[in-house]
């Protein structure tokens, strides 16, 4: 019987709250993990996100890259990469970055599909973010996290703004 890999902490980072989403052990299954609230301004809540790998078991990482509607990064993208190094550094386990675009607004679709209300509720639909982007990672598989040379690469979403057309 082999050893299950562990469970990937997917990281929505906003600029008031970051979304999280948790796979099962396996990596088969996304699953909302919550949210943590950030003060604007400061920075990503790098010791609440290692508690809450720790509390998880998290022994990987996708962390969302805020890219441009061209593919290309935005300021924001080299905090991403800074985080995406810093929980890599003091954690010894593999971070990958993903093409963010799309999965909040693939979030508050999925909510209004189920006529629900956003209201109140800003920290659900994060975290629901964080789940279509785990999502998308676990898509990619294992090879996601296979090879060490590739460190940091962005695996393009397969769900671009095709769903409109």
């Amino acid at each position: 019987m082999h050893e299950l890999p562990g469970r990937i902490l997917a990281i929505d980072l906003g600029d008031r709250r970051v979304g999280l989403a948790m796979s099962d052990p396996s990596r088969l299954i996304a699953q909302p993990a919550g949210f943590i609230e950030r003060r604007a301004g400061k920075r990503p809540p790098l010791t609440a996100l290692l508690a809450k790998a720790v509390e998880i078991g998290a022994t990987g990482f996708v962390v969302g890259l805020p890219l441009d509607e061209a593919g290309e990064d935005t300021p924001r993208a080299a905090e991403a990469r800074r985080l995406a190094h810093e929980l890599e550094t003091r954690t010894g386990h593999p971070v990958r970055l993903l093409d963010e675009r799309f999965t909040t607004s693939a979030a508050l679709r999925a909510v209004k599909a189920m006529e629900g209300s956003t209201r109140g509720r800003r920290g659900d639909v994060d975290a629901l973010a964080a789940t279509v982007l785990l999502e998308q990672a676990l898509a990619h598989g294992e090879r996601l996290f296979q090879s060490s040379a590739e460190k940091h690469s962005v695996a393009r979403s397969t769900t671009d703004g095709d769903e409109d057309a």
